[in-house]
């Protein structure tokens, strides 16, 4: 297995001083937030420099410091917050189902998106239109799937991190999801009209 080093940390902001905030914005999606938490990633990685054990690259590395720091601020940030527990199935599902749970007609059910989701991954122009549509859902909500879908973090660590049910975790999910499915076929692939909430 091969062992990685680190530079010098001079070096690191012209290294991954943009990566990392692009990083950063698109979990916090405020840019004096994404830069004060680019911030206290490098002061953090200088502090641990003796803990840098070479099993991962220092860009890696660096991204996971970076990762713990957002969890941190989320952490900060939801115990400022008081959180309703969202019903199960609110007014947006309104009209979506009929009696026996099937999509209702078809300006309702999700459209043929006709493309394979690993090539769609590759393309920018689908991390805009993801970026965008993730800026319109409520900050706790868009919070609560970066965290699980961008981040890769467990519903557990979620939970704890914000300070939340796991039912509510699993609300927040569906909701978003669906909030995104409906805006990323309108801005990204002009399949639908913009009629719904979006």
């Amino acid at each position: 297995m091969e062992k990685f080093e680190l530079s010098s940390p001079d070096k690191w902001v012209d290294s991954y001083g943009d990566y990392l905030y692009r990083c950063a914005l698109a979990r916090v999606r405020d840019p004096k937030l994404a830069e004060e938490i680019v911030q206290e990633t490098f002061l953090a990685g200088l502090q641990s420099r003796d803990q840098f054990r070479g099993e991962s690259s220092e860009r890696g590395w660096l991204v996971g410091i970076l990762k713990h720091k957002v969890i941190e601020y989320f952490r900060k940030t939801s115990r400022e917050f008081t959180v309703e527990t969202p019903e199960p199935f609110g007014d947006e599902f309104e009209g979506v189902f009929d009696e026996i749970g099937h999509w209702k007609g078809d300006k309702t059910g999700p459209c043929e998106w006709n493309q394979n989701p690993d090539t769609l991954l590759e393309r920018k122009e689908f991390w805009i239109a993801l970026d965008g549509c993730l800026s319109r859902l409520p900050s706790r909500m868009a919070n609560v799937f970066s965290l699980r879908e961008i981040d890769d973090i467990g519903s557990e660590k979620i939970c704890e991190v914000l300070d939340i049910s796991t039912s509510n975790l699993w609300v927040l999910l569906h909701r978003a999801r669906m909030q995104l499915r409906q805006c990323l076929e309108i801005q990204f692939f002009g399949t639908k009209s913009p009629e719904g909430k979006v």
